[in-house]
């Protein structure tokens, strides 16, 4: 089993500026670097509270790049359609030499209405984005020139691109999906890592929708051995199993991250390329300890949290993607869940 710290966090500069967020951040991933944690994740968002302390993660990734020694850095993820897949690739090829090979590339079709409105793209072309988008990153890292007729932009006829990409034939690539069936099979057909956020529903609705991918995978002729899920949750760590003393800590956080969350899709995404997703605002609008704790996250003492990371890989989870950082949680907070994960947890479950 593997894990990750993902970070979508809440920006609140009443509680704590830009600043004293990113540096919580950068010692959050140097502390993971140092106990063995395999990823870290930064998400992108724009303009939001949501996760908009993050509308350039390539920039981020790179600063964590020169700060940390091992641990794997991935766009959890890069939102496709808002960006020049060219500057994509670039960008890309620059962390992954920066990092000596420790880049992984994480896609996905964002949601958010105010984003796409902003940056003047169609909602509708977005699932159409993503995989042109995808190809042609692809075609840009394999050289050594990009040859590409687009859709959505001019061709590229005999440009080399610069730099060249540090892992071959490139970096891991991952898709986020969330809702539509659509994408988890595409996601499976192409041979991609899945990306699954599964905070906003329950268990049973997250084993069903990693059952898509899996299911997939061999409905194409793929190995589901060869192929990775990272599904992520939030996730908070005490000396021993206390729920009324974990509600004490994470119920006001937890509240704020939803009500992040609702703002930042005040507006619904478009109705017809975004089927169901009502239901995710639903699912988030709920956010009582009881209707969280515990099957929507990683909570609680050691014994807790390992049965349910048993639970998790046994679904088909490889990696867990721990969202340690939401709401107004202070970094003190954070930094001692993380040395009793560190301590009392990592040790138990790293080989299952």
């Amino acid at each position: 089993m593997k894990f990750g710290l993902f970070y979508l966090p809440t920006y609140m500069p009443d509680v704590r500026d830009a600043q004293t967020h990113y540096r919580g951040i950068v010692e959050q991933v140097e502390f993971a670097d140092q106990i063995g944690i395999d990823y870290a994740w930064i998400v992108e968002h724009h303009f939001v509270r949501h996760g908009g302390l993050f509308p350039a993660n390539y920039a981020f990734l790179s600063y964590l790049a020169a700060r940390t020694k091992r641990i794997r850095l991935g766009t959890g993820a890069t939102v496709l359609p808002l960006n020049d897949p060219v500057r994509v690739a670039e960008q890309a090829a620059t962390l992954d030499q920066l990092s000596q090979g420790r880049f992984d590339f994480g896609v996905g079709r964002g949601f958010i209405r105010d984003e796409f409105d902003i940056f003047g793209v169609d909602m509708k072309e977005s699932r159409e984005r993503v995989e042109e988008g995808v190809d042609l990153v692809k075609q840009a890292w394999a050289g050594p020139t990009m040859e590409f007729n687009s859709k959505f932009r001019p061709p590229l006829t005999g440009l080399p691109l610069l730099p060249p990409i540090y892992q071959k034939p490139h970096p891991p690539i991952w898709v986020a999906c969330l809702m539509s069936p659509e994408s988890f099979e595409w996601t499976a057909e192409q041979g991609y890592n899945l990306l699954y956020v599964a905070y906003h529903v329950d268990h049973p609705v997250a084993v069903e929708r990693i059952g898509w991918y899996r299911n997939a995978l061999q409905k194409f002729g793929r190995s589901v051995a060869d192929h990775e899920v990272c599904c992520v949750y939030h996730a908070h760590f005490l000396d021993s199993d206390d729920d009324a003393k974990l509600r004490q800590i994470v119920h006001k956080p937890m509240s704020e991250y939803a009500a992040a969350g609702l703002e930042a899709a005040r507006k619904p995404p478009d109705p017809t390329a975004y089927k169901g997703y009502e239901r995710r605002e639903a699912g988030q609008r709920d956010f009582g300890f009881n209707a969280y704790f515990p099957g929507r996250v990683v909570m609680g003492g050691p014994r807790q949290v390992i049965e349910r990371i048993h639970v998790l890989r046994e679904i088909g989870i490889t990696q867990i993607g721990l969202l340690i950082d939401f709401g107004s949680l202070p970094q003190e907070e954070i930094m001692r869940s993380l040395r009793i994960f560190a301590d009392r947890v990592l040790p138990q479950v790293r080989d299952i």
